[in-house]
């Protein structure tokens, strides 16, 4: 599942096995990779997370790294480090304003393990 479809709380989902499940979550829930969805006839069905359209920011160093979660975090966006480099959910935007502070950024198609927040605040 994308970050995206890891909030949806009302959805049909279909297993690789082509199990279907039927989620009627909570509302507020929030899925997070590796957690159990449902056990059915001894099988354990577990979310993953789906590649989807990333934002990559590839610190040079430490300083600049600090800068980048900065930013991130003042406008409220789940980050991940990959691999040393700084992953944020797509925004064609944030790849412009990225690039021009000078930090070498890229779009990417990669499983995103964080999620999504609506609002500003968890």
């Amino acid at each position: 599942m994308t970050a995206e479809e890891r909030s949806r709380v009302r959805r049909r989902v279909v297993a690789p096995d082509g199990r279907v499940l039927l989620l009627a979550l909570p509302t507020g829930t929030v899925l997070r990779p590796g957690q159990v969805l449902a056990v059915q006839e001894g099988v354990a069905y577990r979310v993953t997370a789906a590649e989807e359209d990333v934002l990559v920011v590839y610190p040079r160093d430490l300083e600049e790294a600090v800068r980048i979660g900065h930013f991130f975090g003042n406008l409220h966006r789940e980050i991940e480090v990959q691999d040393g480099a700084v992953v944020v959910p797509w925004d064609g935007v944030l790849l412009h304003r990225a690039r021009q502070m000078g930090w070498q950024a890229e779009q990417d198609r990669r499983p995103f393990h964080g999620h999504l927040r609506g609002g500003h605040h968890p």
